[in-house]
Parts: C-alpha cells; sequence; structure tokens
C-alpha cells in the first residue's frame, strides 16, 4: 500500500521537483549557448563562385555573363561599360559585440563596346591598399580605382 504525503502518493512529489530542477538547468543552458560558440561569421553581397568565374573568359557575351554568374550588385558606364559583384565577410566572436570586416571584394567584369568581356578583375583590400587579386596588381590612378576604392571604403563604413 502506497502512502500518502499531503494528498499525493510517494515519489509524486518528488517527479515534480525533478522536472522543475530539469527545466531550470535547461533554460540556464540555452542561455549561455547563445553566448559561448557563436559562430559570426557572415557572408553579405555577391558570394564568388569560383568555377562560375574560371567560365568567364575574355570575349564571352554579356548574355553569357548574366547567365553565369547572375544579376551584378551594381553596373557602370562611365569610360566603358562593366558590371560589379560586391561581397563582404565579417565576423563577431560573440553575439552582442561589434562586427569586424574580415574581407571585402569587388569582382569587376569590363565589356568592350560591342558588349563581349574585355577582362576580370578582383578586387579587395591587401595591406590597407586597393588590389587586383587576379592580375595581381594594384591599379593605377585614374577613375576607375577611385571607384573600386571608394566602393570598398564604403563598405567598410557599413
Amino acid at each position: 500500500m502506497r502512502r500518502l504525503v499531503m494528498g499525493k502518493r510517494a515519489g509524486e512529489a518528488s517527479r515534480g521537483a525533478t522536472f522543475g530542477k530539469f527545466f531550470a538547468v535547461a533554460a540556464l543552458a540555452a542561455s549561455l549557448g547563445g553566448c559561448l560558440g557563436y559562430d559570426g561569421e557572415v557572408p553579405r553581397g555577391y558570394v564568388i563562385d569560383e568555377k562560375a568565374l574560371e567560365q568567364v573568359k575574355p570575349g564571352s557575351s554579356a548574355e553569357q555573363v548574366l547567365v553565369i554568374m547572375g544579376t551584378p550588385s551594381t553596373t557602370s558606364t562611365v569610360g566603358g561599360d562593366a558590371w560589379y559583384y560586391i561581397s563582404q565577410d565579417t565576423n563577431r566572436q560573440l553575439a552582442y559585440n561589434a562586427q569586424k570586416v574580415t574581407d571585402q571584394r569587388v569582382l569587376a567584369i569590363y565589356f568592350t563596346k560591342n558588349k563581349r568581356v574585355e577582362r576580370v578583375a578582383n578586387y579587395g583590400m591587401q595591406d590597407g591598399k586597393l588590389f587586383d587579386f587576379v592580375s595581381r596588381t594594384t591599379p593605377t590612378a585614374g577613375s576607375e580605382p577611385s571607384f573600386l576604392r571608394n566602393a570598398v571604403q564604403g563598405l567598410l563604413r557599413f
């Protein structure tokens, strides 16, 4: 025969207390789980697919580039026609910390007057200077680098 403890059977009171303790531990673990082990790497903008980029060759048509690469982030018609694909990677160690920009790129595809690919450039920042990762050169002074420099530096301020 079971004993009654204040209107309950023996063991029922301890099950409720066990459930309450389990719920408290689970709530504490869930709240700390948001802070510990937070993977704060966030890509923004156009994520460059290297295999797709290899398919874009000088002489390709603008339609082929549109099918392969997709819609550009922005375009330029100053001093020729160019399409720009802009991306930025940020990192945040903890959920409440400020984000730090770890990488940013501007993929530029330049076209001739008859809408054929002239060249491809992949600009980014290296040692604080604008750098073309395709030709491995730093652009010279002119209208194009200042546009790209402003675009990349504008992303830093975002």
